[in-house]
C-alpha cells in the first residue's frame, strides 16, 4: 500500500479530541499535572502487563492522571482496576518520577513497581482500551513505546533513571 494510511473511525477522532480537550482543561485548571503508571510485574513467568488505548499509538504502561483530592497510590490503583481488572495486594514500589514533555512542559509521572497483585479477570477490550496482556519482558510486543521500554530498562536492566519520559 506504499505508506498509504487508512482514515482513523470517526470514533476515534472524538476520543482523541475528549482527550485533548482534558489535557486543555487539566492545564487551565492545575499549574502542574501529575499521573502515574504501573509496571506489574509477575516475577515467576518473567512477563509485565502493557495495555494498548484506542486514541494513541503504541504499547504502554497502565497508568492515569492523579485526580484531585486523591493520593498517587489510590490513583495507581484505580488505573490498574480500570485499565486491567488488576488488584494491588501488597505495597508498590515508587521506582522514579519523569518529567513527561510529550503531553505538557507541566505533566509529571511517577512509576511503581506492583508485584504483588491478582487479575480477577483478562481485560477485554473497550472504549479506551483496545488490548491488553502480560508479555514477556524479552518478548515486548512490536509498537512498544520507547518510554515504556526505557521504563522497564531502567527496573530490569539496571539502566540509569532518566528525569525525562
Amino acid at each position: 500500500m506504499s505508506g498509504v494510511r487508512p482514515k482513523p473511525a470517526a470514533g476515534t477522532l472524538l476520543l482523541r479530541a475528549r482527550v485533548r480537550l482534558f489535557h486543555l482543561w487539566f492545564l487551565a485548571r492545575r499549574p502542574i499535572t501529575f499521573g502515574v503508571r504501573g509496571v506489574v510485574h509477575d516475577r515467576a513467568a518473567g512477563t509485565v502487563f502493557l495495555i494498548r488505548h484506542t486514541y494513541v499509538p503504541g504499547w504502554q504502561l497502565p497508568g492515569g492522571g492523579v485526580e484531585i483530592g486523591e493520593t498517587a497510590l489510590v490513583a495507581l490503583a484505580r488505573e490498574l482496576a480500570e485499565e486491567g481488572n488488576i488488584e494491588i495486594t501488597g505495597p508498590p514500589v515508587t521506582k522514579s518520577v519523569h518529567l513527561n514533555r510529550h503531553a505538557s512542559r507541566r505533566d509529571h509521572v511517577a512509576v511503581y513497581l506492583v508485584e504483588r497483585f491478582r487479575q480477577s479477570a483478562p481485560k477485554l477490550p473497550d472504549r479506551e482500551i483496545a488490548e491488553a496482556g502480560f508479555f514477556r519482558l524479552d518478548a515486548l510486543p512490536e509498537g512498544t513505546t520507547e518510554g515504556t521500554r526505557r521504563r522497564l530498562a531502567e527496573i530490569f536492566d539496571g539502566l540509569e533513571p532518566s528525569g525525562e519520559w
